[in-house]
Protein backbone atom coordinates (compact mmCIF):
# COMPACT_ATOMS: atom_id res chain seq x y z
CA UNK A 1 0.00 0.00 0.00
CA UNK A 2 3.13 2.60 0.56
CA UNK A 3 3.47 3.05 -3.18
CA UNK A 4 0.16 4.60 -3.09
CA UNK A 5 1.03 7.46 -0.54
CA UNK A 6 -1.27 5.45 2.15
CA UNK A 7 -0.24 6.26 5.77
CA UNK A 8 -1.62 4.79 8.78
CA UNK A 9 -0.89 7.25 10.68
CA UNK A 10 -3.86 9.94 12.06
CA UNK A 11 -4.19 13.45 12.64
CA UNK A 12 -4.42 14.92 15.61
CA UNK A 13 -7.60 16.38 16.29
CA UNK A 14 -7.24 20.07 16.79
CA UNK A 15 -9.10 20.29 20.19
CA UNK A 16 -8.97 17.05 22.23
CA UNK A 17 -5.99 15.66 24.42
CA UNK A 18 -4.17 11.83 23.76
CA UNK A 19 -3.31 9.75 26.19
CA UNK A 20 -7.07 9.31 27.98
CA UNK A 21 -8.09 6.00 29.09
CA UNK A 22 -11.45 4.76 27.34
CA UNK A 23 -13.65 1.95 28.21
CA UNK A 24 -15.31 1.26 25.28
CA UNK A 25 -18.24 -0.63 26.45
CA UNK A 26 -20.98 -2.31 23.78
CA UNK A 27 -24.83 -3.77 25.83
CA UNK A 28 -25.44 -6.66 23.07
CA UNK A 29 -29.25 -6.43 22.35
CA UNK A 30 -30.17 -3.23 24.16
CA UNK A 31 -32.33 -1.08 22.00
CA UNK A 32 -34.82 2.48 23.09
CA UNK A 33 -38.51 1.67 22.98
CA UNK A 34 -41.48 2.74 24.97
CA UNK A 35 -42.21 2.12 28.84
CA UNK A 36 -44.16 -0.72 29.15
CA UNK A 37 -43.80 -4.51 31.16
CA UNK A 38 -42.30 -5.58 28.06
CA UNK A 39 -39.70 -3.26 27.84
CA UNK A 40 -37.31 -5.96 30.23
CA UNK A 41 -34.96 -3.39 29.94
CA UNK A 42 -37.45 -0.61 31.65
CA UNK A 43 -38.66 -2.86 34.02
CA UNK A 44 -35.25 -3.47 35.36
CA UNK A 45 -33.60 -1.74 38.15
CA UNK A 46 -30.71 -0.50 35.49
CA UNK A 47 -29.57 2.67 37.67
CA UNK A 48 -26.72 3.37 35.57
CA UNK A 49 -27.69 2.99 32.06
CA UNK A 50 -30.95 5.18 33.48
CA UNK A 51 -28.18 7.87 35.26
CA UNK A 52 -26.49 8.33 31.43
CA UNK A 53 -30.10 8.55 29.62
CA UNK A 54 -31.23 11.10 32.26
CA UNK A 55 -27.53 13.20 32.95
CA UNK A 56 -26.71 15.85 30.84
CA UNK A 57 -28.49 15.62 27.61
CA UNK A 58 -25.73 16.66 25.23
CA UNK A 59 -23.71 13.69 26.36
CA UNK A 60 -26.57 10.61 25.50
CA UNK A 61 -28.34 10.21 22.27
CA UNK A 62 -30.08 7.46 20.10
CA UNK A 63 -28.02 6.02 16.81
CA UNK A 64 -29.56 3.48 14.24
CA UNK A 65 -28.84 -0.18 14.71
CA UNK A 66 -30.65 -1.98 11.70
CA UNK A 67 -31.18 -1.90 8.07
CA UNK A 68 -29.16 0.61 5.87
CA UNK A 69 -27.64 1.99 8.78
CA UNK A 70 -25.72 -1.53 9.01
CA UNK A 71 -25.13 -2.66 5.61
CA UNK A 72 -28.49 -4.37 5.28
CA UNK A 73 -30.99 -4.40 2.58
CA UNK A 74 -33.98 -2.38 3.72
CA UNK A 75 -34.80 -1.00 6.68
CA UNK A 76 -37.05 -3.87 7.56
CA UNK A 77 -34.05 -5.86 8.59
CA UNK A 78 -33.52 -6.33 12.43
CA UNK A 79 -29.87 -5.41 13.04
CA UNK A 80 -27.54 -7.88 14.01
CA UNK A 81 -24.42 -8.71 16.14
CA UNK A 82 -21.89 -9.28 12.87
CA UNK A 83 -23.61 -6.22 10.79
CA UNK A 84 -23.56 -4.08 14.04
CA UNK A 85 -19.54 -4.91 15.32
CA UNK A 86 -18.58 -4.35 12.11
CA UNK A 87 -19.59 -0.92 11.67
CA UNK A 88 -18.68 0.11 14.99
CA UNK A 89 -15.56 -1.27 14.21
CA UNK A 90 -15.13 0.17 10.67
CA UNK A 91 -16.47 2.99 10.24
CA UNK A 92 -17.97 2.57 7.56
CA UNK A 93 -21.39 1.22 5.80
CA UNK A 94 -20.53 -2.22 3.69
CA UNK A 95 -23.08 -4.03 1.68
CA UNK A 96 -23.30 -6.93 4.21
CA UNK A 97 -24.29 -10.63 3.71
CA UNK A 98 -27.99 -10.76 2.55
CA UNK A 99 -27.51 -7.69 0.14
CA UNK A 100 -24.03 -9.32 -1.34
CA UNK A 101 -25.87 -12.26 -2.13
CA UNK A 102 -28.96 -10.44 -2.87
CA UNK A 103 -26.66 -8.62 -5.94
CA UNK A 104 -24.89 -11.70 -7.11
CA UNK A 105 -28.40 -13.65 -7.79
CA UNK A 106 -29.43 -10.75 -9.06
CA UNK A 107 -27.01 -10.04 -11.76
CA UNK A 108 -26.11 -14.10 -12.05
CA UNK A 109 -22.48 -13.01 -11.12
CA UNK A 110 -23.01 -15.67 -8.64
CA UNK A 111 -22.99 -18.43 -11.17
CA UNK A 112 -19.66 -17.35 -13.04
CA UNK A 113 -17.97 -17.48 -9.64
CA UNK A 114 -15.70 -20.24 -8.85
CA UNK A 115 -17.42 -21.65 -6.36
CA UNK A 116 -20.45 -22.17 -8.46
CA UNK A 117 -18.02 -23.70 -11.15
CA UNK A 118 -16.90 -26.11 -8.33
CA UNK A 119 -20.04 -27.11 -7.45
CA UNK A 120 -21.43 -27.69 -10.51
CA UNK A 121 -18.64 -30.21 -11.68
CA UNK A 122 -20.56 -32.64 -9.58
CA UNK A 123 -24.35 -31.84 -11.90
CA UNK A 124 -23.96 -34.26 -14.40
CA UNK A 125 -23.62 -37.59 -12.01
CA UNK A 126 -24.07 -35.94 -8.89
CA UNK A 127 -26.74 -34.93 -6.39
CA UNK A 128 -26.52 -30.96 -5.34
CA UNK A 129 -27.73 -30.77 -2.04
CA UNK A 130 -29.05 -27.09 -0.31
CA UNK A 131 -28.51 -26.72 3.43
CA UNK A 132 -30.10 -24.22 5.61
CA UNK A 133 -32.63 -22.23 7.02
CA UNK A 134 -36.15 -22.23 5.38
CA UNK A 135 -37.22 -18.48 6.27
CA UNK A 136 -37.91 -15.08 5.33
CA UNK A 137 -36.51 -13.61 8.53
CA UNK A 138 -33.28 -12.40 7.32
CA UNK A 139 -31.20 -12.99 9.58
CA UNK A 140 -29.53 -16.36 8.40
CA UNK A 141 -30.99 -16.63 4.97
CA UNK A 142 -33.93 -16.11 2.61
CA UNK A 143 -36.33 -18.07 1.12
CA UNK A 144 -36.36 -15.75 -2.16
CA UNK A 145 -32.57 -16.37 -2.66
CA UNK A 146 -33.34 -20.02 -2.33
CA UNK A 147 -35.99 -20.26 -5.07
CA UNK A 148 -33.13 -18.46 -6.98
CA UNK A 149 -30.77 -20.86 -6.58
CA UNK A 150 -32.57 -23.34 -7.08
CA UNK A 151 -34.34 -22.54 -10.62
CA UNK A 152 -30.62 -21.19 -11.60
CA UNK A 153 -28.59 -24.41 -10.47
CA UNK A 154 -31.45 -26.08 -12.31
CA UNK A 155 -30.91 -24.10 -15.62
CA UNK A 156 -27.17 -24.85 -15.50
CA UNK A 157 -26.96 -28.44 -15.26
CA UNK A 158 -28.34 -29.59 -11.90
CA UNK A 159 -30.55 -32.88 -12.24
CA UNK A 160 -30.86 -34.31 -9.29
CA UNK A 161 -31.35 -31.52 -6.36
CA UNK A 162 -32.11 -32.70 -2.54
CA UNK A 163 -32.73 -29.70 0.59
CA UNK A 164 -32.40 -29.98 4.15
CA UNK A 165 -34.30 -27.71 5.69
CA UNK A 166 -34.13 -26.12 9.40
CA UNK A 167 -37.32 -24.07 10.58
CA UNK A 168 -36.91 -21.31 12.22
CA UNK A 169 -39.69 -19.81 14.55
CA UNK A 170 -36.82 -17.66 16.25
CA UNK A 171 -36.52 -14.75 13.73
CA UNK A 172 -39.92 -15.15 12.65
CA UNK A 173 -43.46 -16.22 13.87
CA UNK A 174 -43.35 -19.65 15.48
CA UNK A 175 -45.84 -22.08 13.29
CA UNK A 176 -44.28 -19.63 10.30
CA UNK A 177 -42.40 -23.04 8.99
CA UNK A 178 -45.28 -24.50 7.51
CA UNK A 179 -45.94 -21.99 4.91
CA UNK A 180 -42.02 -21.79 4.05
CA UNK A 181 -42.17 -25.48 3.20
CA UNK A 182 -45.59 -25.80 1.24
CA UNK A 183 -43.77 -22.64 -0.68
CA UNK A 184 -40.68 -24.58 -1.19
CA UNK A 185 -42.55 -28.04 -2.22
CA UNK A 186 -44.18 -25.73 -4.73
CA UNK A 187 -41.37 -24.77 -6.56
CA UNK A 188 -40.02 -28.69 -6.23
CA UNK A 189 -42.80 -29.97 -7.98
CA UNK A 190 -42.59 -27.12 -10.99
CA UNK A 191 -38.75 -28.54 -11.38
CA UNK A 192 -40.30 -31.96 -11.20
CA UNK A 193 -42.30 -31.39 -13.74
CA UNK A 194 -40.08 -30.11 -15.75
CA UNK A 195 -38.12 -33.47 -15.56
CA UNK A 196 -35.87 -32.29 -12.59
CA UNK A 197 -35.50 -34.94 -9.51
CA UNK A 198 -35.76 -32.19 -7.14
CA UNK A 199 -37.17 -32.66 -3.36
CA UNK A 200 -36.84 -31.98 0.31
CA UNK A 201 -34.89 -34.95 2.28
CA UNK A 202 -34.59 -34.02 5.43
CA UNK A 203 -35.56 -31.51 8.25
CA UNK A 204 -35.25 -30.64 11.70
CA UNK A 205 -35.30 -26.92 14.03
CA UNK A 206 -32.48 -25.03 13.77
CA UNK A 207 -31.71 -24.88 17.42
CA UNK A 208 -31.74 -28.54 17.90
CA UNK A 209 -30.37 -29.37 14.33
CA UNK A 210 -27.46 -28.40 12.83
CA UNK A 211 -27.46 -24.55 13.40
CA UNK A 212 -25.19 -24.45 16.69
CA UNK A 213 -22.55 -22.41 17.26
CA UNK A 214 -19.64 -21.30 18.68
CA UNK A 215 -18.96 -24.88 20.07
CA UNK A 216 -21.58 -25.08 21.74
CA UNK A 217 -23.31 -28.52 21.45
CA UNK A 218 -21.77 -30.71 18.71
CA UNK A 219 -25.01 -33.08 19.38
CA UNK A 220 -27.00 -30.33 17.29
CA UNK A 221 -24.53 -30.68 14.41
CA UNK A 222 -24.41 -34.83 15.03
CA UNK A 223 -28.35 -35.24 14.53
CA UNK A 224 -28.27 -33.06 11.15
CA UNK A 225 -25.25 -34.80 9.80
CA UNK A 226 -27.23 -37.96 10.62
CA UNK A 227 -29.88 -36.99 9.04
CA UNK A 228 -28.71 -35.13 6.10
CA UNK A 229 -25.29 -37.52 5.42
CA UNK A 230 -26.39 -40.40 6.87
CA UNK A 231 -30.03 -40.67 6.06
CA UNK A 232 -30.48 -41.73 9.80
CA UNK A 233 -33.37 -40.03 11.96
CA UNK A 234 -35.99 -40.58 14.40
CA UNK A 235 -38.70 -39.20 12.41
CA UNK A 236 -39.37 -40.90 8.79
CA UNK A 237 -42.07 -39.20 6.65
CA UNK A 238 -42.94 -39.21 3.08
CA UNK A 239 -43.53 -35.82 2.73
CA UNK A 240 -42.22 -32.07 3.90
CA UNK A 241 -45.36 -30.58 4.82
CA UNK A 242 -47.29 -33.71 7.03
CA UNK A 243 -43.88 -33.71 8.51
CA UNK A 244 -43.43 -30.27 10.27
CA UNK A 245 -47.22 -30.25 11.09
CA UNK A 246 -46.98 -33.71 12.49
CA UNK A 247 -43.90 -32.90 14.51
CA UNK A 248 -45.16 -29.52 15.41
CA UNK A 249 -48.02 -31.57 17.13
CA UNK A 250 -45.70 -33.09 19.86
CA UNK A 251 -46.05 -31.61 23.35
CA UNK A 252 -43.11 -28.61 24.13
CA UNK A 253 -42.30 -28.66 20.21
CA UNK A 254 -42.06 -25.64 18.41
CA UNK A 255 -39.91 -24.06 14.93
CA UNK A 256 -37.29 -24.01 16.75
CA UNK A 257 -36.96 -27.73 18.24
CA UNK A 258 -38.71 -29.66 16.00
CA UNK A 259 -36.70 -33.32 15.89
CA UNK A 260 -35.17 -34.48 13.47
CA UNK A 261 -36.55 -36.07 10.51
CA UNK A 262 -36.24 -37.54 6.72
CA UNK A 263 -38.16 -38.27 4.20
CA UNK A 264 -38.69 -41.90 2.86
CA UNK A 265 -40.01 -43.64 -0.32
CA UNK A 266 -42.67 -45.83 -0.51
CA UNK A 267 -39.83 -48.66 0.62
CA UNK A 268 -39.34 -46.51 3.59
CA UNK A 269 -35.56 -45.80 2.22
CA UNK A 270 -34.40 -42.30 2.73
CA UNK A 271 -34.73 -40.27 -0.07
CA UNK A 272 -31.32 -37.92 -0.30
CA UNK A 273 -28.88 -38.79 1.60
CA UNK A 274 -25.10 -37.25 1.12
CA UNK A 275 -22.79 -39.36 -0.90
CA UNK A 276 -19.77 -39.59 -2.49
CA UNK A 277 -19.50 -37.81 -5.86
CA UNK A 278 -22.30 -34.69 -4.65
CA UNK A 279 -22.44 -31.34 -4.49
CA UNK A 280 -23.27 -29.48 -1.12
CA UNK A 281 -24.26 -26.03 -0.55
CA UNK A 282 -24.82 -24.24 2.97
CA UNK A 283 -26.82 -21.72 1.49
CA UNK A 284 -27.11 -19.60 4.92
CA UNK A 285 -25.49 -15.85 4.37
CA UNK A 286 -24.88 -15.09 8.44
CA UNK A 287 -21.42 -17.16 9.52
CA UNK A 288 -21.78 -18.03 13.09
CA UNK A 289 -24.10 -20.84 13.06
CA UNK A 290 -22.80 -22.73 9.72
CA UNK A 291 -18.85 -22.96 10.87
CA UNK A 292 -19.80 -25.92 12.90
CA UNK A 293 -21.34 -27.70 10.43
CA UNK A 294 -18.39 -26.08 7.94
CA UNK A 295 -15.90 -28.10 9.41
CA UNK A 296 -17.52 -31.06 9.92
CA UNK A 297 -18.59 -30.68 5.85
CA UNK A 298 -14.54 -30.01 5.45
CA UNK A 299 -12.26 -31.08 7.36
CA UNK A 300 -10.60 -34.84 6.69
CA UNK A 301 -9.07 -34.72 10.49
CA UNK A 302 -12.38 -34.20 11.91
CA UNK A 303 -13.44 -35.89 15.37
CA UNK A 304 -15.59 -34.22 17.30
CA UNK A 305 -18.29 -36.65 16.88
CA UNK A 306 -18.06 -39.78 14.78
CA UNK A 307 -19.31 -38.82 11.18
CA UNK A 308 -19.45 -42.70 10.42
CA UNK A 309 -19.49 -42.34 6.64
CA UNK A 310 -17.46 -39.53 5.01
CA UNK A 311 -18.76 -39.10 1.46
CA UNK A 312 -16.12 -37.04 -0.92
CA UNK A 313 -18.13 -34.09 -2.03
CA UNK A 314 -17.29 -30.34 -3.42
CA UNK A 315 -18.83 -28.18 -0.78
CA UNK A 316 -19.38 -24.63 -0.82
CA UNK A 317 -20.54 -21.89 1.74
CA UNK A 318 -22.74 -19.21 0.67
CA UNK A 319 -20.21 -16.94 1.90
CA UNK A 320 -17.44 -17.93 3.70
CA UNK A 321 -18.16 -18.23 7.25
CA UNK A 322 -14.48 -17.58 8.65
CA UNK A 323 -12.23 -15.66 6.92
CA UNK A 324 -8.83 -16.63 9.04
CA UNK A 325 -10.00 -20.24 9.08
CA UNK A 326 -10.74 -20.02 5.23
CA UNK A 327 -13.54 -21.76 5.90
CA UNK A 328 -15.34 -23.24 3.76
CA UNK A 329 -12.56 -23.17 1.00
CA UNK A 330 -15.48 -22.59 -1.32
CA UNK A 331 -17.76 -20.15 -1.42
CA UNK A 332 -20.28 -18.81 -3.91
CA UNK A 333 -20.33 -15.56 -3.36
CA UNK A 334 -17.24 -12.74 -1.86
CA UNK A 335 -16.92 -11.57 1.15
CA UNK A 336 -17.34 -7.27 1.74
CA UNK A 337 -13.70 -6.32 2.07
CA UNK A 338 -13.33 -3.97 4.91
CA UNK A 339 -10.08 -2.44 5.19
CA UNK A 340 -8.57 0.05 7.56
CA UNK A 341 -10.84 -0.57 10.10
CA UNK A 342 -10.82 1.55 13.85
CA UNK A 343 -8.56 -1.38 15.74
CA UNK A 344 -5.64 -1.00 13.06
CA UNK A 345 -5.56 2.47 12.92
CA UNK A 346 -5.70 2.90 16.62
CA UNK A 347 -2.46 0.28 17.14
CA UNK A 348 -0.71 1.94 14.52
CA UNK A 349 -1.21 5.03 16.22
CA UNK A 350 0.24 3.64 19.33
CA UNK A 351 -3.66 2.80 21.27
CA UNK A 352 -2.54 -0.14 23.75
CA UNK A 353 -5.73 -1.77 23.60
CA UNK A 354 -7.85 -4.66 25.97
CA UNK A 355 -10.91 -6.93 24.57
CA UNK A 356 -12.93 -8.60 26.84
CA UNK A 357 -16.52 -10.68 26.51
CA UNK A 358 -17.58 -14.71 27.23
CA UNK A 359 -16.94 -17.03 24.76
CA UNK A 360 -21.03 -16.26 23.11
CA UNK A 361 -19.71 -12.63 22.08
CA UNK A 362 -16.21 -12.68 21.99
CA UNK A 363 -15.53 -12.98 18.95
CA UNK A 364 -18.07 -10.15 18.12
CA UNK A 365 -15.47 -7.68 20.29
CA UNK A 366 -12.32 -9.01 18.69
CA UNK A 367 -12.90 -10.91 15.05
CA UNK A 368 -16.07 -9.01 13.94
CA UNK A 369 -14.91 -5.67 15.21
CA UNK A 370 -11.52 -5.72 13.32
CA UNK A 371 -13.49 -5.86 9.89
CA UNK A 372 -14.01 -9.97 9.82
CA UNK A 373 -10.26 -10.59 10.61
CA UNK A 374 -9.14 -12.97 13.62
CA UNK A 375 -6.08 -12.76 15.84
CA UNK A 376 -4.06 -9.36 16.72
CA UNK A 377 -2.94 -6.17 14.50
CA UNK A 378 0.30 -6.24 16.71
CA UNK A 379 0.36 -8.84 19.90
CA UNK A 380 2.51 -6.26 21.54
CA UNK A 381 0.11 -4.17 21.58
CA UNK A 382 -3.48 -5.84 22.13
CA UNK A 383 -4.56 -8.41 24.67
CA UNK A 384 -8.12 -10.36 23.80
CA UNK A 385 -9.53 -12.26 27.14
CA UNK A 386 -12.27 -14.82 26.27
CA UNK A 387 -14.61 -15.98 29.19
CA UNK A 388 -15.98 -19.04 28.45
CA UNK A 389 -19.71 -18.98 28.55
CA UNK A 390 -22.22 -21.48 30.17
CA UNK A 391 -22.56 -24.03 28.20
CA UNK A 392 -25.31 -27.03 28.05
CA UNK A 393 -27.62 -24.72 29.85
CA UNK A 394 -30.59 -22.09 28.24
CA UNK A 395 -29.08 -18.52 29.41
CA UNK A 396 -32.27 -18.29 31.39
CA UNK A 397 -31.25 -20.33 33.31
CA UNK A 398 -28.19 -18.40 34.89
CA UNK A 399 -29.12 -15.24 33.17
CA UNK A 400 -26.25 -12.87 34.97
CA UNK A 401 -24.44 -14.93 32.71
CA UNK A 402 -20.41 -13.79 32.31
CA UNK A 403 -21.36 -9.99 33.34
CA UNK A 404 -19.67 -9.65 36.43
CA UNK A 405 -16.47 -11.73 35.22
CA UNK A 406 -16.27 -9.41 31.95
CA UNK A 407 -16.50 -6.43 33.76
CA UNK A 408 -13.64 -7.42 36.55
CA UNK A 409 -11.45 -8.05 33.61
CA UNK A 410 -12.32 -4.55 32.42
CA UNK A 411 -11.62 -2.95 35.68
CA UNK A 412 -8.67 -4.49 35.90
CA UNK A 413 -7.24 -3.67 32.98
CA UNK A 414 -8.17 0.19 33.39
CA UNK A 415 -6.92 0.37 36.27
CA UNK A 416 -3.30 -1.45 35.35
CA UNK A 417 -2.57 1.55 33.42
CA UNK A 418 -1.16 -0.51 30.60
CA UNK A 419 -4.60 0.28 28.30
CA UNK A 420 -5.13 3.18 26.34
CA UNK A 421 -8.75 1.39 25.00
CA UNK A 422 -10.42 -1.27 27.22
CA UNK A 423 -13.62 -2.80 25.10
CA UNK A 424 -16.33 -5.10 26.14
CA UNK A 425 -19.07 -6.48 25.38
CA UNK A 426 -21.66 -7.71 27.62
CA UNK A 427 -23.99 -9.79 26.42
CA UNK A 428 -26.89 -10.90 28.93
CA UNK A 429 -29.68 -8.59 27.22
CA UNK A 430 -29.35 -10.08 23.46
CA UNK A 431 -28.42 -14.04 24.92
CA UNK A 432 -31.13 -13.82 27.74
CA UNK A 433 -33.99 -12.00 25.47
CA UNK A 434 -33.32 -14.53 23.14
CA UNK A 435 -35.12 -17.52 25.10
CA UNK A 436 -38.17 -15.34 25.47
CA UNK A 437 -37.98 -15.51 29.26
CA UNK A 438 -39.30 -12.19 30.22
CA UNK A 439 -38.26 -12.20 33.78
CA UNK A 440 -34.96 -13.95 33.34
CA UNK A 441 -34.14 -11.30 30.47
CA UNK A 442 -35.11 -8.69 33.63
CA UNK A 443 -32.01 -10.23 35.40
CA UNK A 444 -30.25 -10.02 32.22
CA UNK A 445 -30.50 -6.32 32.26
CA UNK A 446 -29.78 -5.29 35.88
CA UNK A 447 -26.25 -7.81 35.71
CA UNK A 448 -25.66 -6.14 32.60
CA UNK A 449 -26.20 -2.83 34.19
CA UNK A 450 -24.47 -3.71 37.33
CA UNK A 451 -21.09 -4.62 35.15
CA UNK A 452 -21.18 -0.55 33.23
CA UNK A 453 -20.99 0.54 36.94
CA UNK A 454 -18.14 -1.33 37.76
CA UNK A 455 -16.36 -0.27 34.17
CA UNK A 456 -17.31 3.58 34.73
CA UNK A 457 -16.46 3.54 38.31
CA UNK A 458 -12.97 2.47 37.43
CA UNK A 459 -12.52 5.00 34.63
CA UNK A 460 -13.85 7.94 37.23
CA UNK A 461 -10.45 6.38 39.11
CA UNK A 462 -8.38 6.70 36.30
CA UNK A 463 -9.87 10.10 35.07
CA UNK A 464 -10.57 8.28 31.86
CA UNK A 465 -13.57 8.44 29.22
CA UNK A 466 -16.32 6.10 28.79
CA UNK A 467 -18.60 5.36 25.57
CA UNK A 468 -21.50 3.14 26.20
CA UNK A 469 -23.15 2.37 22.91
CA UNK A 470 -25.06 -1.39 21.90
CA UNK A 471 -25.10 -3.15 18.74
CA UNK A 472 -28.90 -3.88 18.22
CA UNK A 473 -32.14 -4.50 20.29
CA UNK A 474 -33.67 -7.17 21.38
CA UNK A 475 -34.34 -6.81 25.49
CA UNK A 476 -36.41 -3.30 24.54
CA UNK A 477 -39.91 -5.21 23.40
CA UNK A 478 -40.29 -8.76 24.17
CA UNK A 479 -43.97 -8.71 22.67
CA UNK A 480 -44.78 -9.29 18.76
CA UNK A 481 -46.73 -6.44 17.83
CA UNK A 482 -49.70 -5.75 15.35
CA UNK A 483 -49.84 -2.87 12.74
CA UNK A 484 -51.04 -0.43 15.27
CA UNK A 485 -48.59 -1.45 17.36
CA UNK A 486 -50.25 -3.89 20.23
CA UNK A 487 -49.27 -6.61 21.73
CA UNK A 488 -50.24 -9.67 19.36
CA UNK A 489 -52.14 -12.50 20.59
CA UNK A 490 -52.55 -16.26 19.75
CA UNK A 491 -55.47 -18.52 19.80
CA UNK A 492 -55.95 -18.74 23.22
CA UNK A 493 -55.66 -15.01 23.63
CA UNK A 494 -51.80 -15.16 25.54
CA UNK A 495 -49.44 -13.05 24.55
CA UNK A 496 -47.15 -13.70 21.57
CA UNK A 497 -43.81 -13.51 23.13
CA UNK A 498 -40.91 -11.98 20.34
CA UNK A 499 -37.61 -13.61 20.54
CA UNK A 500 -35.45 -11.98 17.95
CA UNK A 501 -33.83 -8.77 17.27
CA UNK A 502 -35.51 -5.28 16.85
CA UNK A 503 -35.69 -2.00 14.30
CA UNK A 504 -34.83 -0.22 17.45
CA UNK A 505 -32.33 2.54 18.00
CA UNK A 506 -29.45 1.93 20.92
CA UNK A 507 -28.16 4.30 23.17
CA UNK A 508 -24.84 5.96 23.06
CA UNK A 509 -23.73 7.82 25.96
CA UNK A 510 -20.38 9.53 26.88
CA UNK A 511 -18.75 11.23 29.71
CA UNK A 512 -16.08 10.36 32.33
CA UNK A 513 -13.27 12.91 34.44
CA UNK A 514 -11.41 12.73 31.09
CA UNK A 515 -13.87 14.19 28.68
CA UNK A 516 -12.46 17.06 27.67
CA UNK A 517 -14.67 20.60 28.28
CA UNK A 518 -17.43 21.59 25.51
CA UNK A 519 -17.55 17.56 24.26
CA UNK A 520 -21.19 17.15 23.35
CA UNK A 521 -23.06 15.39 20.45
CA UNK A 522 -23.45 17.17 17.27
CA UNK A 523 -26.98 18.57 16.72
CA UNK A 524 -26.62 17.76 12.67
CA UNK A 525 -26.09 14.36 12.25
CA UNK A 526 -29.47 13.39 13.17
CA UNK A 527 -29.75 10.03 11.28
CA UNK A 528 -26.06 8.88 13.12
CA UNK A 529 -25.51 5.02 13.36
CA UNK A 530 -23.40 2.84 14.73
CA UNK A 531 -21.07 3.09 11.84
CA UNK A 532 -20.40 6.90 13.09
CA UNK A 533 -18.83 5.62 16.64
CA UNK A 534 -15.46 4.88 15.26
CA UNK A 535 -14.81 8.18 13.96
CA UNK A 536 -16.06 9.76 17.65
CA UNK A 537 -13.84 7.05 19.35
CA UNK A 538 -10.76 8.23 17.33
CA UNK A 539 -11.53 11.94 18.23
CA UNK A 540 -11.76 11.17 21.60
CA UNK A 541 -8.47 9.12 21.70
CA UNK A 542 -7.09 12.58 20.35
CA UNK A 543 -7.12 11.59 16.65
CA UNK A 544 -9.11 12.83 13.47
CA UNK A 545 -10.82 10.11 12.03
CA UNK A 546 -10.11 9.13 8.14
CA UNK A 547 -11.88 10.76 5.62
CA UNK A 548 -14.09 8.48 4.52
CA UNK A 549 -15.15 7.24 7.57
CA UNK A 550 -18.94 7.78 8.74
CA UNK A 551 -18.36 11.73 10.14
CA UNK A 552 -18.21 11.90 13.83
CA UNK A 553 -21.12 12.43 16.49
CA UNK A 554 -19.00 14.97 18.66
CA UNK A 555 -17.96 18.74 18.53
CA UNK A 556 -16.08 20.61 21.15
CA UNK A 557 -18.03 23.92 22.07
CA UNK A 558 -16.70 26.77 23.88
CA UNK A 559 -17.46 25.68 27.22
Amino acid sequence: MGSSGFSWKLKDHPKLPKGKTIAMVVLDGWGEAKANQYNCIHVAETPTMDSLKNGAPEKWRLVKAHGKAVGLPTDDDMGNSEVGHNALGAGRIYAQGAKLVDSALETGKIYDGEGFKYIKESFETGTLHLIGLLSDGGVHSRLDQVQLLLKGASERGAKRIRVHILTDGRDVLDGSSVGFVETLENDLAKLREKGIDAQVASGGGRMYVTMDRYENDWDVVKRGWDAQVLGEAPYKFKNPVEAVKKLREIPNTSDQYLPPFVIVDDKGKAVGPIVDGDAVVTFNFRADRMVMIAKSLEYEDFNTFDRVRVPKIRYAGMLQYDGELKLPSHYLVSPPEMERTSGEYLVHNGVRTFACSETVKFGHVTFFWNGNRSGYFNPEMEEYVEIPSDSGITFNVKPNMKALEIAEKARDAILSGKFDQVRVNLPNSDMVGHTGDIEATVVACKAADEAVKMILDAIEQVGGIYVVTADHGNAEDMVKRDKKGEPQLDKNGKIQILTSHTLEPVPIAIGGPGLAPGVRFRKDVPNGGLANVAATVMNLHGFEAPSDYETTLIEVGDN
